[in-house]
């Protein structure tokens, strides 16, 4: 009888960029920091890992630093916060999590983009990632959004996904149904091997799909993509009219 899987209780929160695209907004404010429907993205990733039953989460920063880490230590409640200070050296998705492997440990881990949000279904998607997690067959597990309905997304969507919940890559000029929701859980070993510096981790995506370790997880609600100024104002409207939804 194989042992159970262990929980997954550590998250990493990506806070580090420097949100071009949301300029002039960003001009004086991080991203992270940016107010959604009365509350900072980053609130919003770090509340719902807290209802999901992440004990710690590590936030790297580098754009606007202070900021983010005064905002941290007014935080009450849950989770545990640790800072990973990337000040010297913006080192991107992937490298900014190499980075801060000491502090998440050997098991597998949450990693958040500070600014995913969304509207929840009947059950919490960072609670059903978290069950679906499966080490077995999985290196990384993706929360992904379908592209047809992502509020405020354009683009041609990102994977394709097999009736086992496996993950490809789109193919070029073509339209994938599904886009990366800025949600997953990693297996630390991915990181072996990893270069020194800035990477993505899309690096670490392409790895998993070509040993069939790559599975996604279908969002339950509706991804909003907050990018812009004007994505803002329309992930607001469409929370109040959810919260009008009977």
């Amino acid at each position: 009888m194989s042992e159970p899987a262990p929980a997954v209780t550590r998250a990493f929160v990506l806070a580090a960029g420097l949100g071009k695209r949301m300029r002039p907004v960003t001009a004086t404010v991080p991203k992270p920091l940016v107010e959604v429907a009365g509350k900072a993205l980053l609130d919003h990733a770090l509340d719902r890992a807290a209802e999901a039953g992440i004990e710690t989460a590590i936030v790297n920063v580098h754009y606007l630093p202070d900021l983010i880490e005064g905002h941290l230590a007014r935080r009450t409640g849950g989770p545990a916060i640790q800072v990973s200070d990337e000040r010297a050296a913006l080192l991107e998705t992937g490298g900014g999590i190499r980075k801060a492997l000491p502090l998440i440990g050997d098991a597998p881990f949450v990693v958040l983009n500070s600014d995913s949000f969304w509207l929840e279904g009947p059950a919490p998607n960072l609670r059903r990632l978290i069950d679906a997690w499966d080490p077995e067959r999985m290196d990384a597990l993706l929360l992904v959004a379908p592209t047809a309905t992502s509020l405020g997304y354009d683009g041609a969507g990102d994977f394709v996904m097999d009736a086992d919940g496996r993950l490809e890559r789109r193919g070029e000029r073509e339209v994938a149904p599904f886009i990366y929701a800025g949600v997953a859980i990693l297996q630390p070993g991915l990181f072996a091997d990893t270069p020194d510096g800035a990477f993505s981790l899309n690096l670490l995506f392409d790895r998993a799909i070509a040993t069939g370790r790559l599975s996604g997880m279908r969002l339950d609600g509706q991804w909003l993509h907050v990018g812009t100024p004007e994505a803002i104002r329309a992930a607001e409207e469409r929370v109040r009219a959810s919260a009008r939804t009977p």
